[in-house]
């Protein structure tokens, strides 16, 4: 028989309550989405997410980088700039990433989804 104790429900959910402890902030599913495609600079960053402000970008990006999912790179130039890549392990997030898009696509009302 299952064990749906307290306990045993918490082992169970540790790994996906660490996911959605990131993911489940606001902005932090764009930033990503935008950095699959190719490393990004800060200002190109804040430009392909409308609404986000720099404060809020840095704040995700530093919380990312804290979790091995981005890098911070630094071009000297002139002008110096900042760049952005997703790390080996952000980069392994891509088909789960795909595959919620996948689901929500097919389960979640265009108005639950922001209306697109």
């Amino acid at each position: 028989m299952a064990d749906h104790s307290e306990e045993a429900c918490r082992r169970v959910d540790v790994g996906i309550s660490r996911v959605f402890e990131l993911f489940g902030k606001r902005w932090t599913g764009p930033i990503v989405s935008v950095l699959m495609q190719r490393p990004v600079h800060f200002a190109e960053l804040r430009r392909a997410i409308p609404g986000i402000s720099e404060r809020m970008l840095s704040d995700r990006l530093t919380e990312l980088g804290a979790a091995g999912l981005v890098i911070r790179e630094v071009d000297e130039g002139p002008p110096l700039r900042v760049a952005y890549r997703l790390t080996e392990a952000g980069t392994a997030m891509e088909p789960a990433l795909k595959e919620l898009g996948r689901w929500a696509d097919t389960y979640l009302s265009p108005e639950a989804r922001g209306g697109c």
